[in-house]
Formats: C-alpha cells, structure tokens, sequence
C-alpha cells in the first residue's frame, strides 16, 4: 500500500526538496504541506496522513506541541510523526520523542535512508537505531529539567522488565531474544505486553521510560 506523507516544514525550499524526493518513490505520496505545526494538525486531521515528517522548530505552533496534539487525537489514531531536525543535539528532540513521536532524522539524512525511515515508521516501528538517536536520549534524560516523574512499573513482571531495559538500550526483538535465550516470537510478546501495560505508543516512549525510570542509566 501507498505511504500517505504530510510535510511541516516553515521553509517552502526544504518542503519542496522533500516533496520532489518522496515522490520519487511509488511507494510514498505527499499529501500535504504545512509551514506552522497549527496547520500541520489541521491537515494531519483533513487528509489523515500515515506519516507526518514534522519539523521541530517553526513559527506559531513548533513541532513539539504539534506532535502532542497529534499523538492526543483520538481521530488521528494511526498517524505517526517523524521529527525533523537541524541538529544532532536539538535539546528539544528528547521532548518530541516523549510527546509521542516515532523516532527523528537529520536534515541532511541521505534520501535513501529518509526514504526507508517513513517506511519504517508508517509500519508502527520506532526509528532509534541510529546511533546519534540514542545518545541524545542519554544527554538530556540524564539532566534534571529533562526528566519527567518516573512511570509506575510495579505492573511488570520481572521478565518483562529485563525486556525493557534492553529495549532502552536500542536492542532488536531478535536482539533482546538472542540476549534472554528467547524465541524471536516470545520476546515480541514481551513487548506488545509492557507497551499495553505502561500505556506506551510505540517503541520509542519505552526507550524514554526505559530511561526516565532509571532502568537505563546514561553512559559517562
């Protein structure tokens, strides 16, 4: 099926370089552009896209807030956003992924790898391999005006908590069952278990749980 993208950049230059490059590929299809996050939700909800590529930092309403009110919507359900951004160490990235996006990417990404990650994350998966992605987690959680109050996790069995802790540390299914002498299929079930137990949209908010609730601590 069609990949349905909806573009929220303020520079009409960078929209229309991401537009040209999407559609390029048959497999996706701009169907929007918005230049604020006010107009970005406005069209998430007339076009219902499958995946936003938001832009953090724009007039009026920036990317962190629109994501929010995305990811709140109960007429959204099954939109994802993907946060676009300057800078590797945008501190405001941390906040987008805990607001609920999927996962960011740098604006100088190689379009085969942007390409693959609205694939990725239209099919509900997280983006967090990305190296850079993992450390900036770890450089904000770490500092106190970051951190959010630690989520309840009285509810996880002690299994599922190692689970989680791998998960918050960029480990695969495939990856966390090799770790915990699993099957593939069994630490997949870990996984849909915590996300349905803690709330969690996707994979990428059990990495800032993971985190946040000193399961994971950051490194240095």
């Amino acid at each position: 099926m069609t990949v349905r993208v909806l573009l929220a950049d303020d520079q009409e230059l960078v929209r229309a370089g991401f537009k040209l490059l999407i559609d390029s590929d048959p497999d996706l299809v701009v169907v929007g552009e918005a230049e604020d996050g006010a107009q970005a939700v406005e069209l998430a909800r007339s076009t219902h896209p499958d995946v936003v590529l938001m832009d953090i930092r724009m007039p009026r309403v920036d990317g962190i807030e629109a994501t929010s009110t995305i990811m709140e919507d109960e007429r959204l359900a099954g939109v994802k956003v993907l946060v676009l951004t300057t800078f590797g160490h945008d501190e405001h990235v941390f906040a987008a992924l805990r607001a609920g996006a999927g996962g960011f990417l740098l604006k100088d990404t190689p379009p085969t790898e942007l390409l693959t990650a609205v694939k990725v994350v239209a099919q509900g998966d997280s983006l967090l391999s990305p190296k850079v992605t993992r450390q900036l987690i770890e450089a904000f959680v770490s500092r106190p005006d970051q951190r959010a109050d630690p989520p309840d996790l009285s509810m996880l069995t002690d299994r599922e908590r190692e689970v989680l802790t791998l998960v918050g540390r960029g480990l695969t299914n495939a990856e966390i069952a090799r770790d915990l002498v699993l099957s593939p299929l069994t630490a997949k079930t870990h996984v849909s278990r915590i996300l349905a137990k803690l709330g969690a949209r996707d994979r990428a908010q059990l990495v800032v749980i993971a985190y946040e609730s000193g399961l994971v601590r950051a490194q240095g």
